[in-house]
C-alpha cells in the first residue's frame, strides 16, 4: 500500500500537524507515505514541497486570475470571522500525483494547493480527512451549525445566504463550483470526531459518500507522555506548590477559541470564594491590548517545539479548551496523553477526547458556572486528580496510539481501492 498525503504544509498548524503524525504514524507501522505538500517545514525527507511545472502561458493566466480574483473578492463581506478559501488557486500537482505510484491520495488542509477543479480532476482513490468544514461547505473553513436550515445541509441558494454578509456571494459560486466539479468523484471521508462525521454525513454535498470517524494519530511512547510535574515546573521557572491552568491562545480566532469564555469562569471562580489558580496561556505573546484577568497570567509566547510544549502540559494541573466550535482539537489529546484532565464545553469532538469526570469535565454549551465548577472540582482533591490523570493517559493509549489509528486507516484505504475498481 502505497499512500500519498496532500497537505498545504507539514507544521504550521493544527492540520498540517495531525496531517503530518497521520504520515510518520504510517512509516512506523511499515507503510509507505509520502506527503506532497505546498511549504515544507519538517526534516522529513519523505515530504516533497514546491509548485508544479507551468508553462510561460500557465503563469501570465494565474497573474491574470489572481488580479481578478482580488478583485472580485474587495466588496466580498461577512461577520464570520475564520478565513475563507474560495478554491480558485492551484499549485499544478495534479498531472504529478495521477502519474505517481501511490495507491490511495489522502487530502488533508489542502487551500492554495489544490483548486476545486484539480480536485476533481485526480483518477486515484481519494480519502479525504477533515480537519475542518471547508470540504463541505462553500468558501468557509468553519460556520456554526444551525440543524434545521445550515446551508451546508440543506445546499447554499440565494434565498439562503446570511444577513450578514454582503457583495459577491462567493461562497455560493464555490459551493456551486464543488458541486459540479465533483460531481463525477468518488470520496472516502474520515472525520476525526463524530461531530465532523454528522456534519459531513448530512451535507448537500457529501450525503451519499461513506464517512468513518477515525481520531489523529499521537506518537504516545517518547514525545506525548507523562512528565514529573516538578521537574517540569523547574525547567520552565514555575512555582513548585502553586495550582496552574492552561490553556491555548488563538489570535484572531479568540471568539472560537472562546477565551471571553475562560475569563467569566475565572470571575466565578472569584466571585464564589475559591482560592485562584495561575493561568498559563501559550500560542502568544502578552498582546498590547489584553483583556484584564482576575488572575496571575503567564503568556508563555508562541511554541513551535513539541518537546517544550509536552513540558508545559507536564507543568499544569489541567487544561482548559474553553472552545464554542472544534473538531478535535490536537490541544486536548495532547494535554490528555501528558496525563493532564482537561476542561472543556460539551461541544464539536471535544466529547470524542473527554470522559465527563472520568479523565476531565465536560460542561454544558458555554455554561460558565458550570466551567468554573469543572476547574475547581479537578483541582481540589490530590487523589482524585491522580485518577483523573491515569484514566486520561489511558484513553489516550486507546484511542490515538499510532497502531490503533492506522489500523482504522489501512481499511478505509483498501475499501478506497476495492470502491473505485467497481466504478
Amino acid at each position: 500500500m502505497k499512500v500519498l498525503h496532500l497537505s498545504t504544509d507539514d507544521f504550521s498548524g493544527g492540520a498540517s500537524r495531525a496531517a503530518y503524525r497521520l504520515h510518520t504514524a504510517l512509516l512506523q507501522c511499515g507503510v509507505d507515505s509520502r506527503m506532497r505538500v505546498l511549504v515544507h517545514q519538517t526534516a522529513n525527507d519523505r515530504v516533497i514541497a514546491g509548485k508544479g511545472v507551468r508553462s510561460f502561458s500557465q503563469k501570465v493566466n494565474a497573474k491574470l486570475e489572481q488580479k481578478w480574483r482580488a478583485f472580485c473578492r474587495r466588496n466580498f463581506r461577512s461577520h464570520n470571522p475564520i478565513m475563507h478559501s474560495f478554491g480558485d488557486t492551484s499549485a499544478c500537482i495534479v498531472d504529478e500525483i495521477n502519474v505517481s505510484d501511490a495507491d490511495v491520495v489522502n487530502l488533508h488542509w489542502i487551500a492554495n494547493l489544490l483548486s476545486i477543479e484539480d480536485i476533481g480532476r485526480i483518477k486515484k482513490p481519494i480519502v479525504w480527512t477533515l480537519h475542518d468544514m471547508w470540504a463541505f461547505c462553500g468558501g468557509e473553513h468553519v460556520v456554526f451549525d444551525d440543524r434545521s436550515n445550515a446551508r451546508f445541509r440543506v445546499g447554499y441558494t440565494v434565498d439562503n445566504r446570511p444577513a450578514d454578509e454582503s457583495g459577491p456571494d462567493l461562497n455560493l459560486l464555490a459551493w456551486q463550483a464543488k458541486r459540479e466539479a465533483w460531481s463525477q468523484q468518488s470520496f472516502n471521508i474520515v472525520a476525526p470526531g463524530s461531530w465532523m462525521a454528522e456534519c459531513a454525513g448530512a451535507s448537500a454535498l457529501f450525503g451519499t459518500q461513506p464517512v468513518h470517524v477515525i481520531a489523529n494519530p499521537l506518537e504516545l511512547e517518547y514525545l506525548w507522555r507523562p512528565i514529573d510535574q516538578q521537574f517540569a515546573r523547574q525547567v520552565l521557572g514555575l512555582e513548585p506548590k502553586k495550582k496552574y491552568v492552561l490553556s491555548g491562545s488563538a489570535g484572531g480566532m479568540a471568539h472560537l477559541k472562546g477565551e471571553d469564555l475562560l475569563r467569566e469562569a475565572f470571575l466565578k471562580l472569584k466571585e464564589a470564594g475559591q482560592d485562584l489558580p495561575e493561568l498559563l496561556i501559550f500560542g502568544q505573546a502578552q498582546p498590547a491590548t489584553a483583556s484584564q484577568w482576575p488572575c496571575q497570567v503567564h503568556w508563555l509566547g508562541r511554541v513551535n517545539d513539541d518537546y517544550v510544549m509536552s513540558l508545559i502540559y507536564a507543568a499544569a494541573d489541567v487544561m482548559a479548551v474553553p472552545s464554542r466550535l472544534d473538531n478535535l482539537p490536537n490541544t486536548a489529546v495532547e494535554a490528555q496523553a501528558c496525563g493532564i484532565p482537561v476542561v472543556a464545553f460539551n461541544i464539536g469532538g471535544l466529547p470524542d477526547i473527554v470522559d465527563h469526570q472520568q479523565s476531565g469535565w465536560l460542561a454544558p454549551a458555554f455554561d460558565t458556572d458550570d466551567l468554573a465548577q469543572g476547574i475547581a472540582w479537578v483541582l481540589q482533591d490530590a487523589d482524585r486528580w491522580q485518577q483523573l490523570s491515569s484514566h486520561a493517559r489511558q484513553r489516550a493509549k486507546q484511542c490515538f496510539a499510532p497502531e490503533v489509528v492506522v489500523a482504522q486507516y489501512l481499511d478505509v484505504y483498501r475499501a478506497a481501492l476495492s470502491r473505485q475498481l467497481t466504478r
